[in-house]
């Protein structure tokens, strides 16, 4: 029974790559120092994989910034517009270009599209297809890095080469043109797979690692098609290496008989999202006498100690119908999703440390299951008695919340009146004017707000201090705002480390760590809190912050939340009750928040939802159940207030046009939803499905440090007033402003509004 990993986390203990790739960007470090971090970064990881056990160690798992993106310039796709750029001379400068956009010496390209990777709150760079695509080997990343791991590991059967396997990738991208199918290009990528694998080979690698989170999806005809003339292909031109096919996220039993014909030595599948496939998959297996089977039982995307009964039930299962000989075990996923040492937490409760494993925790795991499948009882006793420990402690228990989530109505979660009848009380009160400004909530947090905030965590700043301090933030930005001239306001946050984070630590049930970070794109990285009890609101969290700023202008302003179900996707969640029961009880909790901030008389409250689409089972069988808990949760939080209070809420960078009418279900009076990268394509969804409410589609990616101009911003305002009325059209950045620098910020912000100024003078008159 051999132990691997599907990859491990890759931004440093602190949070080292981040640092350096913002350095370089800053040009206050070369690139030669720039890959100097990543290499250390990678030996470390590989040396901690290596002092584990692992009998096979990924490499090429480590980015820069995203390995899809990664996996675009090793096969050599690359938008012609990057391509032409004369002034970038280097592919790391070519790479970062494509994420990032590139606006300098008169020229001005926009980033590539960034999207959500399947269910996760990681996001990717989406590779952009032609019609007549090339592919090639363009990038030399993934030699360079075998070779590296190879003195580090100092055996080359421990090496494991990491790549997006060819249906997936060609899944992830999108084409630039209506033409064609993307996964038309499947006989025009496989021979450069092909290519790669038989280099790898060479290096006398024994195994390959392809991963096709595709096999978890509802495939259709073409894909599964494609699937198996990709794999013939491999298997009859790449003898002589072992490849295992990795699937996770999600099941992948509907559709293990696409592996019948095709030549693959190994399996991976993940036991942890679906435990119920491992039935099905050991029936086809019991017919391959060869094939390895990994098993995917250790969770990567979650924080708490493997239940170790549970996981060697599959594995003593699993060696009853096919032997020890052929089995593998593994985390269910790559570790990216998790922080990497739990030993850096010194504030957490022991009751709940003890419960808890991050990254490199859980690859000893793995060497804890073999140790008992050996016989070694102990560590197994140790293990349930921990986990039976817990069940009981007041720490994680609380009835009264408990008992409160079961007698929530359906009143609660109906807003007093329709839609049409708020909107008209609103805009009575309000006196708007048509395509109102505002934004997401979040401004720049500099230098000198990171650290106030960490010398007050330090206590070497006063709290009468450290809140005078963020008080004078918060005049600024409201006359930066009014000097814009945005219509609605918003108080900037800057007393919130994160718009997750800075609630959890202000209810009951949630703890924020000290250095779990884990990286969402690029150089952003969170750390994501710990649900691990029931949850309740203690006192006011936002309303003090909130009532100042409306005390310091004649505008409206914004009281900015986080809805319920953002809060437990950004989140690693108690996994010892339903996910439902934990949603409504951090729901109540913002409910309560919410009437809080109207009573003080705050008239727009935003319950921000960006993580509503991500959290959307991958198979379409399971999207009702979870939308009736997660519609429900929303609506716990927002409809206790009166009609003439508006309910704004936020969603970003996922793919919506197939779940507007699920979003529409919120009822939320306003949605602000990114739209800009993308160039306006949601708004197809309107094509079919008359969206009711109002709705602000971004005009501006705050994801890229290139400012838009204000033709380009108008170009989009024009779009949406095709698909939307106008009186119900709000002009909005896609998302925070939270990582931009202030210069980006204003020069935009300025412009957007004049954009919006424009659309009142040339729109409204030709629509009457």
């Amino acid at each position: 029974m051999l132990k691997h990993n599907l990859g491990y986390p890759r931004i440093g203990i602190q949070r080292e790559l981040k640092k350096a790739c913002e350095a370089y960007w800053s040009k206050k470090i070369d690139y030669n120092a720039l890959f100097e971090v990543g290499k250390k970064i990678r030996d470390k990881n590989w040396k901690i994989q290596n002092k584990a056990g692992l009998d096979l160690i990924p490499c090429n798992d480590f980015s820069f910034y995203d390995h899809v993106l990664d996996m675009s310039l090793l096969l050599g796709v690359i938008p012609e517009s990057y391509i032409s750029i004369p002034v970038i001379h280097n592919n790391i400068d070519l790479y970062f270009s494509m994420a990032r956009g590139f606006q300098k010496n008169g020229w001005d390209i926009k980033a590539m599209e960034m999207t959500k990777w399947f269910n996760t709150n990681y996001h990717y760079i989406v590779p952009e297809f032609d019609k007549n695509q090339k592919f090639s080997i363009f990038s030399k990343k993934i030699f360079y890095e075998l070779e590296e791991s190879k003195k580090i590991l100092k055996s080359v059967k421990k090496i494991k080469p990491v790549l997006i396997g060819p249906v997936s990738y060609l899944f992830l991208g999108k084409e630039k043109e209506k033409s064609f199918h993307k996964m038309d290009l499947i006989e025009n990528l496989v021979p450069i797979y092909i290519k790669i694998i038989n280099e790898i080979k060479k290096k006398g690698v024994h195994w390959i690692q392809l991963d096709e989170p595709i096999l978890v999806l509802d495939m259709s005809e073409k894909e599964k098609k494609v699937f198996k003339y990709a794999y013939k292909e491999i298997s009859k031109f790449c003898y002589g290496i072992n490849i295992m096919l990795t699937s996770y996220f999600d099941g992948m039993s509907e559709n293990i008989d696409l592996l019948q014909d095709i030549s693959v030595q190994g399996v991976h599948i993940d036991l942890v999202e679906d435990s119920n496939q491992l039935e099905k998959i050991l029936s086809f297996f019991s017919g391959k006498s060869k094939m390895i089977l990994s098993l995917g039982i250790i969770d990567g995307r979650n924080i708490w100690k493997n239940n170790y009964a549970d996981s060697i039930r599959k594995i003593e299962k699993t060696i009853e119908s096919i032997g020890e000989n052929r089995i593998m075990i593994a985390p269910n996923c790559s570790l990216l999703h998790v922080p990497i040492d739990i030993e850096y937490e010194n504030s957490i409760h022991m009751e709940i440390k003890n419960r808890m494993s991050f990254a490199k925790q859980k690859i000893y795991e793995l060497n804890d299951l073999e140790k008992i499948i050996k016989g070694d009882k102990r560590i197994l006793l140790s293990n349930s008695y921990l986990l039976e420990k817990s069940f009981f402690s007041s720490i994680f228990y609380d009835k009264k919340i408990k008992e409160k989530i079961t007698k929530i109505t359906n009143q609660d979660i109906q807003r007093e009146n329709h839609f049409h009848i708020r909107q008209k009380k609103q805009k009575k009160k309000f006196h708007l004017p048509m395509f109102p400004t505002t934004t997401i909530g979040s401004f720049p947090q500099t230098r000198e707000i990171r650290s106030l905030r960490n010398l007050f965590r330090k206590k070497k700043l006063s709290e009468e201090e450290y809140n005078e301090k963020i008080k004078s933030f918060i005049i600024d930005v409201i006359k930066k705002q009014e000097e814009i001239d945005l219509d609605v306001l918003v108080h900037g946050e800057f007393e919130r480390t994160d718009m997750v984070e800075y609630f959890s630590e202000k209810l009951k049930g949630i703890l924020s760590t000290e250095n779990g970070w884990v990286q969402s794109y690029g150089s952003r990285c969170v750390k994501p809190p710990v649900i691990y009890g029931d949850v309740s609101r203690i006192d006011d969290m936002t309303v003090e912050w909130t009532c100042f700023a409306q005390s310091q202008t004649k505008k409206l302003m914004k009281g900015m939340l986080t809805g319920p179900v953002t809060i437990l996707q950004w989140s690693f969640v108690r996994n010892d009750q339903p996910i439902s029961h934990t949603a409504y009880q951090i729901a109540w909790a913002i409910r309560e928040e919410v009437l809080s901030l109207e009573k003080s008389g705050i008239q727009i409250i935003q319950i921000d939802e960006p993580a509503i689409r991500e959290g959307l089972p991958l198979k379409k069988k399971n999207w009702k159940s979870y939308f009736d808990w997660s519609i429900k949760a929303f609506r716990i939080s927002s409809c206790g207030v009166k009609d003439e209070t508006q309910i704004h809420t936020h969603m970003c960078y996922s793919e919506f046009n197939d779940i507007f009418q699920h979003i529409a279900d919120l009822d939320a009076d306003v949605i602000t939803i990114e739209s800009s990268r993308s160039k306006m394509e949601l708004l197809k969804a309107f094509s079919d499905f008359y969206y009711p409410n109002e709705m602000g589609p971004g005009v501006y990616d705050i994801h890229s440090p290139r400012i838009p101009s204000v033709e380009e911003m108008f170009d989009l305002i024009k779009k949406a007033s095709i698909k939307l009325p106008i009186e119900n059209i709000w002009v909005n950045p896609d998302c925070g402003l939270k990582t931009r620098k202030w210069q980006e910020v204003l020069s935009s912000l300025y412009n957007m509004t004049k954009a919006a100024k424009m659309a009142r003078l040339k729109l409204i008159n030709s629509y009457k």
